[in-house]
């Protein structure tokens, strides 16, 4: 927890109030979530997904 608290106070985000801190760290968090649910999707329904490039 020390390690995080440093890399969070050396960051950008590092003067902002708790407040715009806990902002930042969730909207982070909850755009890694969709990243990391979006791959798992892909990697289950690829195979069975098609895809069609064309205009």
């Amino acid at each position: 927890m020390d390690v995080i608290n440093e890399i969070i106070q050396k960051s950008a985000i590092g003067p902002l109030s708790a407040w715009h801190k806990g902002m930042v760290l969730s909207l982070f968090v909850s755009i890694v979530s969709v990243l990391l649910i979006m791959l798992v999707l892909l990697m289950l329904y690829g195979p069975y997904m098609t895809i069609q490039f064309g205009y």
